[in-house]
C-alpha cells in the first residue's frame, strides 16, 4: 500500500472435534461471529454416526469446536446444530449432494478469528485448503475444475499436501485475494468409480458458494445468510475510494497536517491503532496526503482514529476545529467510514458486554425509549434480553443510525449510539459504570464536534425516563394476524403491556409466524412477568373465531423440565382472555362515541338475542331504541347468522358481546347458563375464566360451550397500526 503496509494476516482455522478422542473430525467455516458452517457428514463423524446418515441428530447435545490461529493459543468451545442439510447420495455416482450443517456458537468466536468473505466459484480459480487441525504445513493447493450440477471438482498438483480426511467442511480460500469460494466436501478415493486410481490421484470435490447460498436459503437460514459478506469477482479489483472523495479530503488534510513532523506523529499513531506497519527507515518520512486520504476512506475506523488524536491538538474552537468538522462531515457520507475509533469501539463493546451480562434486559428496554422513532436492529427486538454475543452486532448496526431529534441550534445531532448509551447509563445500577459510560459519551461527542448543550439535552431525557415509575400493568395486549392461506395455522404476533394510565410498553416479539403453542407460551411469560390477569386479543374481522383461550400456555416448570409439561393450563383458564376488533368498531365513525356513551350510561341491562330478534333489522331496532344504553349483548343462534349480528353490535358501539363459538342453533343456548351470562357485568370476565377453568379440568366433551367475549374498554387505547421512522 505504500507508506502504510499491512503485515501478513495470519489465517485462522476452525474445526469440529470428535467426542471420543477430541481430534478434528473435519474443518469449518466461520460464517459470522456466532455461526460456523461445515459438512453434515463431519457432524455425523463427530458424534459417532455413519458418515452419510441423513437423519438430523436428535437431542440438544452441543458439539466440541476449536479455533486455531498462527501465533495464537487454540481456543475451544461448544456449538449447537442449527441448520441441517442431509447428504444425498447420487445413484451410480461417487459423489453426493447436500451435506451442509450450520452450528450456532454458545460463545462468540475469538476476536482474531475473522468471518470469511464469499465469492462465486468459477473454473480455473487457484484455491487453498487446510486440515481442520489448523497446522500450517497441512495446506493443500488445488484448482477449481468442472462444475457438475451443485458440486465442483477440484484437481491438485502432485507436489505438497493433498485434500484428504479432516479437510471436509473447510473453506476453499482463493489464493489471489483470500476470499472463500466454497466448501471442501471429500476426496475421490481409488476404486470408487469409472476412473482408475492413477487418474484420480489428486481429485476431490467441493460445494461452491453458489450452491451453499441456494441450499441454506431453501433450509430457511435467511437471517444467517443476511450477515454474510459477499463480493462479486468483477469488484475484487476495486480496492480504493472514489477519486472525487480523495480530491475533496486532501485540502482539509493539508490544512491540518501540512507540517511533516506533525503528520508523521499522527500517522504512526494511526498505523499502530489500525494494526498497520509504518516505514522504519528514513526513505519516506511521511505518507503523501493522497495516500493518507485513501486510507481514511478505505479502513472503516481510520478517520475516527485520526480525528481522535487530532482533537486535543486543534481544541474546541477556531479554524482548525472547523476544518476537522468538515473532515468528519465528508466521512459521514462515505459508506465505508464508521462512527467510532478503534479505541472508542473497544471501550464501548467491553462496557456493554458487562451490562448485558449483569442486566440483560436493560439495553433493549433503553433502546425502545431512546430510539423509539427508529427501526431497531433485529437483535434488540427478537427478545426482551440482549445476549452477550449480540452486543457487537448492535453496536456496529447503531453506528450507522442517525438521530435527528431535538438537536440544539448550531450543533450536530447526537448520534443514535450515543443516545442509547446515555439511556443505559441513566438506568444502570452500578454507579461507577454509569460515570464511565457518561465520560465515554462526552469524549466521543467532543471529538465529533457535538456541543455540550446537545449532549446535556439527551442526558436530561435519559434521566427523566430512568426516574419515571410506570403505572401498574392492567393487561397484556396481543395483536394477531393470520400468516396467510399457505400457512393458516400460524400467526404473526405483537405484544404490549397495557398500563392503567393508558400507556403501553412494547414487548419484543419474533417477526416470523408462530404456532399457537409458541404464542401461548410467549403470552404467559409476558403476563407472569408483569402480574397481569387480563389478556386482550386484538383480531381482524375474520379472526373472531380464533380460539386463543384454548391455546396451551405452558408453564414455568415445564419450560425447565419437559417431564412437567402436563402441568400447563390453557390461556383461558389462566387469564381473563377477551377479544377486541378495531376493524369493525373503527369502520363506523360513530361507533367509538357510542361505545363511550353506553359505558357512561352505566352498562346496566343485557340484550339476549334469541329467535325473536335473530335478524339484522330487528337487532338494529332494539339497539337503537329500547336498548340504546345497553352495554352487553348475548348472541345465540346458528353461526352463519351470528356472524352478521356480531358485526351489527360492534358497528353500533356495543362494548361487550358474548357468544358460544360452537353453538349450532338456538337450542344450544342453555349450554352457557353455568356462566351466568346476564349476571353482574363487571365480574363477567372473571366468571368466564372460572367457567373455562372448569371446562378444561373436566376435559369438556363436544357438547360443551366454547364461549368467546368481546370486551372493548375505551380507557385502555389500542396500539396504533403505523410504524414511523425518523425522517432523517
Amino acid at each position: 500500500m505504500g507508506w502504510f503496509s499491512r503485515p501478513a494476516a495470519p489465517v485462522s482455522h476452525a474445526a469440529l472435534l470428535r467426542e471420543g478422542d477430541r481430534k478434528a473430525a473435519g474443518a469449518a467455516v466461520l460464517l459470522s461471529r456466532n455461526h460456523l458452517l461445515t459438512c453434515a457428514h463431519v457432524v455425523n463423524d463427530a458424534v459417532g454416526r455413519d458418515l452419510l446418515c441423513a437423519e438430523r441428530p436428535t437431542g440438544e447435545k452441543s458439539l466440541n469446536i476449536a479455533f486455531h490461529g498462527s501465533g495464537r493459543a487454540s481456543q475451544y468451545g461448544r456449538a449447537r446444530l442449527s441448520v441441517w442439510v442431509a447428504p444425498e447420495p447420487r445413484s451410480g455416482d461417487v459423489v453426493w449432494d447436500g451435506d451442509l450443517a450450520v452450528l450456532e456458537l454458545e460463545e462468540t468466536a475469538p476476536e482474531w478469528a475473522t468471518p470469511v468473505v464469499w465469492r462465486d466459484m468459477t473454473e480455473g480459480l487457484e484455491l487453498r485448503a487446510w486440515h481442520g487441525g489448523g497446522v500450517g504445513i497441512t495446506y493443500a493447493d488445488t484448482v477449481a475444475g468442472f462444475r457438475d450440477g451443485p458440486g465442483c471438482y477440484l484437481d491438485g498438483s502432485l507436489t505438497g499436501a493433498a485434500i484428504g480426511p479432516g479437510y471436509s467442511g473447510g473453506p476453499l480460500r482463493v489464493k489471489s485475494d483470500r476470499t472463500v469460494a466454497g466448501l471442501v466436501i471429500a476426496q475421490v478415493l481409488p476404486g470408487q468409480g469409472p476412473l482408475r486410481a492413477q487418474e484420480t490421484v489428486r481429485r476431490s470435490w467441493a460445494v461452491p458458494w453458489q450452491t451453499v447460498r441456494e441450499r441454506l436459503t431453501r433450509a430457511g437460514a435467511h437471517d444467517i445468510l443476511a450477515g454474510c459478506e459477499v463480493v462479486a469477482p468483477d469488484h475484487l479489483a476495486c480496492t480504493g475510494p472514489a477519486e472525487d472523495s480523495v480530491r475533496q479530503m486532501v485540502p482539509l488534510l493539508r490544512a491540518l497536517l501540512d507540517d511533516t513532523a506533525r503528520r508523521a506523529d499522527h500517522c504512526r499513531h494511526l498505523a499502530a491503532r489500525l494494526g498497520l506497519e509504518a516505514p522504519s527507515g528514513g526513505e519516506q518520512p511521511v505518507p503523501t496526503l493522497d495516500e493518507l486520504a485513501t486510507l481514511l476512506l478505505t479502513e472503516e475506523r481510520a478517520l475516527a482514529t485520526l480525528t481522535e488524536s487530532l482533537t486535543p491538538v486543534v481544541g474546541g474552537y477556531g479554524g482548525d476545529r472547523r476544518t476537522l468538522n468538515d473532515l468528519l462531515a465528508l466521512g459521514r457520507v462515505e459508506p465505508t467510514v464508521r462512527l467510532l475509533s478503534v479505541t472508542e469501539h473497544e471501550q464501548l463493546h467491553t462496557a456493554l458486554l458487562k451490562v448485558a451480562a449483569d442486566e440483560p434486559e436493560l439495553i433493549p428496554r433503553a433502546a425502545q425509549e431512546a430510539l423509539r422513532l427508529l427501526e431497531l436492529p433485529e437483535a434488540l427486538t427478537r427478545s426482551p434480553r440482549l445476549t452477550m454475543k449480540d452486543v457487537d452486532t448492535v453496536v456496529r448496526a447503531l453506528e450507522e443510525y442517525p438521530d435527528g431529534r431535538g438537536a440544539t441550534a448550531g450543533s450536530l445531532p447526537v448520534p443514535a449510539l450515543l443516545r442509547l448509551t446515555e439511556f443505559v447509563a441513566a438506568a444502570i445500577a452500578d454507579l461507577d459504570r454509569r460515570w464511565w459510560l457518561r465520560a465515554w459519551c462526552e469524549r466521543v461527542a467532543g471529538r465529533l464536534g457535538i456541543s455540550v448543550a446537545a449532549l446535556e439535552e439527551r442526558r436530561a431525557d435519559a434521566e427523566a425516563w430512568a426516574a419515571r415509575v410506570p403505572a401498574p400493568v392492567a393487561q397484556v395486549i396481543v395483536r394477531l394476524h393470520r400468516a396467510g392461506a399457505a400457512d393458516p395455522d400460524r400467526f404473526l404476533c405483537e405484544l404490549w403491556l397495557g398500563h392503567k394510565d393508558g400507556g403501553r410498553t412494547a414487548v419484543a416479539t419474533p417477526e416470523c409466524p408462530l404456532e399457537p403453542g409458541e404464542i401461548g407460551r410467549l403470552i404467559r411469560q409476558t403476563a407472569d412477568g408483569s402480574e397481569a390477569t387480563r389478556v386482550n386479543v386484538v383480531v381482524k374481522a375474520d379472526g373472531l373465531d380464533i380460539p386463543v383461550d384454548e391455546w396451551n400456555a405452558g408453564s414455568a416448570l415445564g419450560d425447565l423440565f419437559p417431564d412437567l409439561a402436563e402441568l400447563s393450563t390453557p390461556l383461558g383458564g389462566r387469564y381473563q382472555v377477551t377479544l377486541r376488533c378495531p376493524d369493525l368498531t373503527g369502520s363506523v365513525p360513530t361507533a367509538a362515541s357510542e361505545m363511550r356513551r353506553r359505558w357512561a350510561a352505566g352498562g346496566d341491562g343485557t340484550l339476549v338475542v334469541d329467535e325473536s330478534s335473530h335478524d339484522i333489522m330487528s337487532l338494529h331496532k332494539l339497539l337503537d331504541k329500547p336498548h340504546r344504553d345497553t352495554a352487553r349483548v348475548v348472541l345465540h343462534g346458528p353461526p352463519e347468522r351470528r356472524q352478521q349480528l356480531l358485526h351489527v353490535c360492534l358497528a353500533m358501539g356495543v362494548p361487550v358481546v358474548l357468544w358460544d363459538r360452537d353453538a349450532g342453533s338456538h337450542k344450544d343456548a342453555p349450554r352457557m347458563d353455568a356462566l351466568d351470562p346476564t349476571g353482574p357485568l363487571d365480574k363477567l370476565p372473571q366468571r368466564l375464566q372460572e367457567f373455562r377453568m372448569l371446562q378444561y379440568a373436566a376435559s369438556a366433551s363436544d357438547g360443551a360451550a366454547r364461549p368467546a367475549l368481546i370486551w372493548e374498554e375505551g380507557e385502555l387505547a389500542l396500539p396504533g397500526p403505523l410504524r414511523l421512522a425518523d425522517p432523517s
